[in-house]
């Protein structure tokens, strides 16, 4: 696409009220989401399976984003498309990883607090990939080059990341009864949202649309596979089995994609941009259908999910060590 058309859906997005103010609301109310799975003694937990949460950690922030450099570098991807690889790389995982750990039968309390702390992390890295990438590939291709604000980037994802996860938490430590009932309505809520934003972004490009299809999709497909791939790969190298690789491979290979499309269409402003980011929205869900089902053959249970076993909320029994059935373990010398 042409520097002029770029410019034209860049202005038609940044002068759109419902981009500019709808979509960075719904992100703050798709992160409580994430503060209402999550409680203070979560955290302490980690010191059960610091490795896998360790390297997944490092994965999920530096090898991600250096693979869609990569990835970008070798197909020769377009300018936009470049760039909107590596945002989506660089972007954590989502509560949809969560939902989809847990039906995989996955180490549910390690896919949580891998959300929550890439999310916490991306909020300074993503701008600084994002930048490095419109640095490496569209300075030399477009007539204005496109620049994120690093400091406006960090206050915003602050806002609408960090403040609102904080927010559910405490939440879930106030009124854990309501906070189970608002997560399913939050997440419900969150895979509206994706599919308005993917509805919109099909439309601003549709005279263009099967041209960044064929662009962005091999190199979104790739990614996804890719981040798969490294899950399994970082569980093996840290000595951890086949359930924490599972799960890494979730936390990997499903994205947050609502925050890539929140920082290329509302601080760039640019649906080509944001092309990666919604096509892999809708084509994450396909491996991660395939990732249940062999995590549910390896656990051993019905592929399809019984009735009601899919909770409204995360459960508190999440596989703490020191847990069973959402009770904290009482001493062996009591009743």
């Amino acid at each position: 696409m042409n520097a002029t058309t770029e410019s034209a859906l860049a202005d038609a997005l940044q002068g759109n009220t419902l981009i500019q103010v709808g979509l960075p609301i719904s992100l703050f109310i798709i992160m409580i989401g994430v503060g209402l799975t999550l409680r203070l003694r979560d955290f302490h937990n980690v010191v059960y399976y610091p490795r896998a949460l360790l390297f997944g950690s490092i994965a999920q922030i530096v090898v991600m984003p250096a693979i869609g450099f990569v990835l970008a570098w070798a197909l020769k991807l377009p300018p936009a498309i470049a760039v909107g690889l590596v945002i989506i790389a660089a972007c954590p995982g989502g509560t949809t990883s969560n939902v989809f750990a847990f039906l995989a039968r996955g180490n549910l309390a390690l896919s949580i607090l891998m959300t929550a702390g890439a999310s916490l992390i991306t909020v300074i890295t993503l701008p600084l990939f994002a930048n490095w990438a419109i640095a490496l590939f569209t300075d030399r291709s477009l007539e204005q080059p496109l620049q994120l604000p690093v400091s406006k980037t960090v206050v915003m994802l602050l806002a609408v990341v960090f403040v609102p996860v904080m927010l559910g938490m405490a939440l879930r430590a106030w009124k854990a009864q309501l906070a189970g009932r608002l997560e399913g309505a939050v997440g419900a809520f969150g895979m509206l949202v994706l599919f308005a934003l993917v509805v919109l972004i099909v439309f601003q490009t549709r005279d263009h649309l099967g041209e960044l299809l064929v662009q962005a999709g091999p190199s979104v497909i790739a990614l996804n596979l890719l981040g798969i791939a490294a899950g399994f790969a970082v569980a093996r190298f840290a000595g951890h089995g086949f359930v924490d690789g599972l799960t890494l491979a979730m936390e990997l290979g499903i994205k947050n994609s609502t925050i890539g499309l929140t920082v290329t269409l509302t601080l760039l402003g640019s649906a080509d941009i944001a092309m990666p980011s919604a096509l892999y929205g809708l084509l994450m869900f396909a491996s991660a259908g395939a990732l249940v089902v062999v995590g549910r053959r390896h656990a051993k249970v019905r592929i399809r999910p019984e009735r009601g076993e899919v909770p409204m909320h995360v459960p508190d029994d999440v596989g703490f060590p020191d847990e069973r059935r959402g009770r904290t373990r009482r001493p062996d010398n009591e009743a």
